[in-house]
Order: C-alpha cells, then structure tokens, then sequence
C-alpha cells in the first residue's frame, strides 16, 4: 500500500512509519518540525521528508491511505486535500484498530502507569515466545521501535486518554475495542481536552461500554472511583479487582514471592510499581501464560525508559530520572525513593510542561507533593507559556499551590542547575521528574555534579 503519514514526526508516529515501511508498505510522510530523535530515526530509514512543511503534491490519487496524526491542525491543507479527493483518511487509533480488529486485543489504560504496565506485559509475553503486535509509549529493552506490526494474534496497547486527531476529539483509548482491559486508576489530567473531572470520569465510563462483548476488566481496587465506574460496568464484563504485590524485602530491595511462597527478586522498585506488576500478572494470565513462566520472566524486567529509569550512580548516591508530570505520578515516584533509600538526602527536581501542569487553577492539585524530598526544586519556561499561549503566573504562586518550606521555585534553568551544584555531597539523591528537558539542561552533568 501507498501511505502517507501527516505529522510523522511524533514520537509514536513516526514508529508507526518505520513499522509500516519494515512491514513492506510504500510510506512517506510530512511535518511542520521533527525533532530527534525521531528526526535521525527516519533519516535511517530513508523516511524522513525532503522539506519541513505541508505540501499539496504529497496528496494524490495514487494514495491507498493517509493517516492523520494528533499534532496536525483541522485546517491541515494536506488533510483538507486527501477529503476533497476522498481518500480514505484515519487517525491514529483509527489505524490500530482496523490492523487489530481480528486480534486479541489488550489494551492499558488508567491516569498513570500506563507504559510501566504495558512494558511488563510485553517483556513477560517475548520471555514466553508468544506472538505478538504492539504499541507502547516509550522505547523499551528488546524492542527496535515503539509499535511492532505483524500477523500475530495478539495486540498489546497503551491506551491514553489524548484526543484521536483534529477531525476526532475522542480519547485515543475508545477505539481500540479491548478485549482485555486494564484500569491503574484515575486521577484529573489533559485538563486543556477534560475541563472537569466528572468529564475525564466519563471517558472511562464510555470505555467499559466499547469493549468486546465478553472482555476482561482489571482494575486498581484501591481507586475510590474505579470501584464506583465498577458498579456501572456492563454485566457481560468480566471484573478482576486488584491490589499490588506485597514486598517482602528488606534495607530498600524489592522481593515478591511467587505461588509458592518463593522469593523474585526485582529490578524495578515503589508501591505503585507492585501495582503496575499485579495489573500486568492478571493480563498475562488471561492471555494463558503460566505463574512459572511470569514470576521466571518478571525478575528480568529492567523498567521502561525514564519510567525510574537511573541514570546514574555513585558508592554514595543515585539520580533517576523519570517521565512524571502529574500530580499522582510526581507524588508516587517521590514516596518510591524516599521509601528505598530512607538515609539518603532526596533533591526532587519537577518541571511543569504540560498544558495542565501550567494551568494556574490546576497548581493547586500538586499541594504536598515535595513532602517526602528533603529539597524540592519546580521549574517551568514563560517561554512554554507563551507558546501554549496559557496565562502566566509568578513563582510565589507555584510555591503557595505547592506548600512547604522545602521547595524553591526557578523560572531560569541557569538558576536551577547553579542551586543544584550547590548542594554537592555525599548520599544524596537526585530524581528528576518530566516530560520536556528543563530548559535544556544537562541531567546527567549536574547529577555527577552533586553526587
């Protein structure tokens, strides 16, 4: 087939565009910016568009299909183009789905730890040989691209609650139809797209109604709203409530035991880990993978990239990094070192980037979330204000939605890496919480530093 990807630049899409090329497809594509490394990624396979920009001569007759990806505007004169020819235009769930619709379909959803569980589940199914197509928000060990296109009979999605296109503000994760579901829990998030909660609620209530007839249903028991949405699921739905593993280690090692009562050591640490892991032990076994197979295989798991991941370490200390933006996602992975390394003096450093981290009247869900560190570091760009054209707002009202006496608010990455080094010494710990690059700074660099 001849496909087009408009916006192919983003971080899953142009994996798609590698897939579907590996796959056999004549695939091209466009895009206003490409960053890396999704820019040197489709250089190397020779996908990368001769001209940053939206060119009318990408769209022809010729075209067997054109997938649109979330960051294109509804005024996109390509997409406008592909209409008036009538083309057969999808978004990007639109894709997966028809690719999947004859498959298994085991799809991980929820506010938080959707990559960690998807992750778990991928790992445990290569460790096993099973067969197996995916999609997945981060690049994991084991794995050349972000989304694998095959004719296996399984389909394994990270499902999120982001808008499908321009055309179709839907959630992404309402397309997918899943087969197996898998719920981690909900808290507010994508308040530009959800204005309320009850509005965001409501996407998961629409979920349960989508899935296949007679699928399967795993959710965070300890989520006081999953446990309402429960109530309401439709009668055909199968419901596995769960609770995480219990950790039997000790001095900060993690130690499940297995059916037996024998100990797994694992790589991977914090509460909301063992969460993520009974989620992902539930949705392999529904899938008839065996409880020797899973607790054999989950002792190897690494983690995904910046989900916790280190990234560096010392006799004395260590710096991780991790993908946290949210306020649940920030307070868990905060409690996760803090728990591990008790002794060690923690400096939690959090950008806001998100549309919702830097909505004023969201700040306000963050209060307490430093507690646990012993310095807590908030930085933001009015640069990424203006250009997400969001209001701005003073460091003093960062630090008042915050509370504590422990956080320190910088609006210059310069500032914030010269207060860093300043706290140089022995058993610290550094725990750098994002989903942009704090302004460009090197993490790395100032984490050896203060080592």
């Amino acid at each position: 087939m001849r496909i087009h990807l408009i916006a192919i630049g983003g971080a899953v899409m142009h994996n798609l565009a590698i897939a579907l090329a590996e796959n056999g497809h004549l695939v091209t594509g466009s895009d206003d910016e490409i960053y890396n490394p999704s820019r040197d990624r489709l250089a190397a396979k020779g996908l990368l568009p001769k001209k940053m920009g939206w060119f009318l001569d990408n769209i022809s007759p010729k075209l067997d299909l054109v997938i649109l990806g979330k960051h294109a505007r509804d005024d996109n004169p390509e997409m406008l183009k592909a209409k008036e020819l009538g083309l057969k235009v999808l978004s990007f769930p639109e894709f997966i789905y028809e690719h999947s619709k004859d498959k298994t379909r085991v799809v991980v959803t929820g506010s938080h730890g959707k990559t960690s569980t998807t992750a778990m589940i991928m790992h445990v199914l290569k460790d096993a040989g099973m067969a197996f197509d995916y999609l997945v928000g981060s690049k994991l060990d084991g794995f050349e691209t972000m989304v694998g296109l095959s004719d296996a009979p399984i389909m394994v999605i990270e499902g999120d609650e982001y808008p499908a296109s321009p055309l179709d503000l839907r959630p992404k994760m309402l397309f997918y139809k899943p087969n197996i579901a898998v719920t981690t829990g909900i808290a507010w998030d994508h308040i530009n797209v959800f204005p309320t909660f009850e509005n965001y609620v409501l996407q998961f209530e629409k979920l349960l109604k989508v899935m296949a007839p007679r699928a399967t249903w795993i959710w965070y028991q300890n989520d006081r709203v999953l446990r309402k949405l429960a109530q309401k699921a439709p009668k055909n739905i199968r419901q596995i409530p769960y609770r995480g593993f219990k950790n039997y280690g000790t001095g900060g090692d993690t130690i499940i035991h297995n059916g037996h009562g024998e100990p797994i050591r694992l790589s991977i640490f914090g509460k909301h880990n063992l969460e993520n892991l009974k989620s992902a032990y539930h949705a392999v076994r529904a899938l008839g993978i065996s409880d020797r197979v899973f607790f054999e295989s989950i002792g190897r798991f690494k983690g995904a990239a910046k989900r916790l991941q280190t990234l560096l370490e010392t006799e004395t200390g260590t710096a991780f990094i991790d993908f946290a933006h949210a306020p649940s996602k920030a307070k868990a992975t905060i409690q996760a070192v803090r728990a591990k390394y008790p002794k060690r003096k923690l400096i939690a450093c959090l950008e806001l980037h998100t549309f919702s981290s830097l909505n004023k009247e969201f700040l306000p869900h963050y209060k307490g979330t430093m507690a646990p560190a012993d310095f807590g570091f908030v930085y933001y760009s009015p640069h990424t204000l203006e250009m997400k054209k969001l209001p701005f707002f003073s460091p003093e009202e960062v630090k008042k939605a915050f509370g504590g006496q422990n956080v320190r608010v910088f609006t210059d990455s310069a500032e914030l890496e010269a207060a860093l080094r300043k706290l140089k010494g022995k058993n610290n710990n550094i725990l750098w919480m994002s989903s942009g690059n704090f302004g460009g700074l090197d993490a790395k660099s100032i984490s050896a530093a203060v080592l």
